[in-house]
């Protein structure tokens, strides 16, 4: 729930008063850590390749899109994966049609490039044994990142393209031969809907073929076409609806809702942009009745994070007071050691006494250090008018003029 009514509701129910902020900066650790913690289980799932759970007899996958508000007036676009096992048909009365209904739906939401996100839904698609499922359909709508994520989880699942967004291009095409809204349009769309959902494709690509060449190409009529006739196998509903699969999208645009929108879509709201995974988290926990199992997970970590963060702590403040280590001072070099080495003499190894003190030779050079300069003190010279006072007379008189024992 948001922040502000979730401080409201602890200080009701338990009597803990805690601000917005406050609220919000503890889910936003939390989900970090989920985050954190998936995100590891995909690396080691990867890492191990252990064996699936086993899967349920039908088990359908779909997938979709759906946009959030961002700090700075952007948007982005946060994937959704719902997991759910297909029951048997049921004919509804009223309708005279079957119907087919999914239970124990499960979700994974991540703001992600495709790539990303079809490597880190594999923590729920192993959780739920898609691997091991007998039949798998994946319900999408097109997109060609969707075909992607059906070829990495489960190549040999039965791609079945939504009937509302097939139905959404035939009507795209409709609308520019007959106009839109228009009694004949309607009553043609009808027509191709029915046909297209009770015996198959391949009348109504005929028609919109023959109404493709009539039109003109500014109108969308050549791309839409092409993308049907690209998914032509995806579109064999009445097959789907004979194996009892669905063939509707109300599953994955039901978690669209429940997971992203109702939380992140708000009035007002506008996330940062590391944001949105924790709380996207945190929402799967939620919608998917795992929070029992899950937060004594985020609570381990978070406890495992808050004592890193204390040792690093102490070990700063450990190391700031240490003395710091004194440098050695380099000892000033000799005065000898400035004048050059003496040439090499060409004389024998062996003189005399008497040869070394020849008046010819130089005179030897001193190399003694002259004594550092006296200090100079801080008394006045003789002559100082400061002597001639008579402080000054009582403070410099001569010491030798007192007698012992007496002042």
């Amino acid at each position: 729930m948001p922040f502000a009514e979730a401080a409201k509701l602890l200080a009701v129910m338990i009597g803990i008063q805690v601000s917005e902020c406050t609220a919000r900066r503890c889910a936003e650790a939390a989900g970090a850590a989920e985050v954190e913690l998936e995100t590891e289980a995909v690396a080691r799932l990867e890492r191990e390749a252990p064996a699936a759970p086993a899967g349920a007899a039908k088990q359908i996958l779909s997938a979709d899109g759906a946009y959030v508000p961002l700090v700075g007036g952007k948007w982005a676009e946060v994937k959704t994966l719902v997991i759910g096992e297909v029951l048997e048909p049921v004919l509804d009365a009223k309708s005279n049609s079957w119907s087919v209904a999914c239970k124990k739906l499960s979700y994974f939401s991540r703001l992600a490039e495709a790539q990303t996100f079809n490597r880190l839904a594999l923590v729920e698609t192993q959780r739920r044994g898609v691997e091991n499922a007998k039949q798998v359909a994946a319900e999408l709508d097109g997109a060609e990142w969707l075909q992607g994520f059906t070829a990495y989880h489960r190549p040999d699942a039965i791609r079945i393209l939504d009937f509302p967004h097939a139905a959404e291009y035939v009507s795209k095409i409709g609308q520019a031969a007959y106009g839109a809204d228009t009694p004949e349009m309607v009553v043609w769309l009808s027509e191709q809907l029915h046909e297209l959902k009770h015996t198959g494709p391949a009348a109504v690509l005929a028609e919109l073929r023959h109404l493709g060449q009539t039109l003109p190409s500014t109108l969308g009529v050549p791309e839409a076409l092409a993308y049907l006739e690209k998914r032509q196998a995806q579109m064999q509903y009445p097959d789907f609806q004979a194996q009892g699969w669905p063939i509707g999208s109300g599953m994955v645009e039901s978690a669209n809702k429940l997971v992203v929108e109702d939380r992140l879509k708000g009035a007002g709201m506008h996330w940062a942009l590391e944001h949105v995974d924790p709380m996207l988290a945190l929402r799967n926990a939620v919608c998917n009745d795992r929070w029992a199992e899950i937060w004594p997970q985020i609570e381990t970590r978070l406890r495992l994070q808050a004592r890193q963060a204390q040792t690093l702590r102490l070990k700063k403040r450990h190391q700031q007071r240490l003395p710091t280590p004194l440098q050695p001072v380099a000892s000033p070099p000799h005065p000898s050691a400035s004048f050059p080495p003496p040439p090499p003499s060409s004389a024998p190894p062996l003189l005399s006494s008497t040869s070394l003190s020849t008046s010819a030779d130089p005179p030897p050079v001193s190399t003694s250090i002259s004594p550092p300069p006296t200090r100079r003190t801080h008394s006045p010279a003789p002559d100082h008018p400061w002597r001639r006072s008579p402080i000054g007379r009582a403070r410099f008189r001569p010491s030798h003029s007192a007698q012992p024992g007496k002042l």
